[in-house]
């Protein structure tokens, strides 16, 4: 029995199909979900979810949110959630450097909070974007 996995952000439904296997990043670590996974429902932190389906591979950049895994779909709410083909390495690569230099200028812990949260996006976005480069 496949997985029918469906990922939505506030803007947009981004993915949906069915697939052999997802991986979502959660707030503790990675979650694999297969096909009769039991449910739960568990908080999104900043990562790679990945979906392979039929012998490939593809990510997508998943910020917050959550994901509710049944036995035969998931769910995933995510605050932010970009296919890795339409992130721009340059500009993964320029936010990270912006992030970096704020960080070094902030003072206010909310403010800390709040760059280091753009800085850890900036990061992931520029992972799988050079990870992207380098696999084709």
């Amino acid at each position: 029995m496949p997985l029918q996995l469906e990922v939505v952000s506030p803007e947009r439904r981004v993915f949906t199909d069915e697939v052999d296997m997802v991986i979502v990043p959660g707030r503790n670590g990675q979650l694999g979900i297969l096909p009769h996974h039991t449910p739960l429902v568990s908080s999104l932190g900043v990562g790679e979810l990945r979906i392979k389906k039929g012998g490939t591979e593809q990510s997508l950049l998943i910020s917050g949110g959550f994901v509710e895994v049944r036995p035969d779909k998931v769910i995933v709410m995510a605050d932010l959630a970009e296919h890795s083909d339409e992130i721009d390495e340059a500009k993964a690569v320029e936010a990270r450097r912006h992030a970096e230099a704020e960080l070094q200028q902030t003072k206010d812990p909310v403010d800390i909070a709040r760059v280091r949260a753009s800085l850890q996006t900036a990061l992931m976005r520029e992972r799988i974007a050079t990870r992207r480069r380098t696999r084709g």
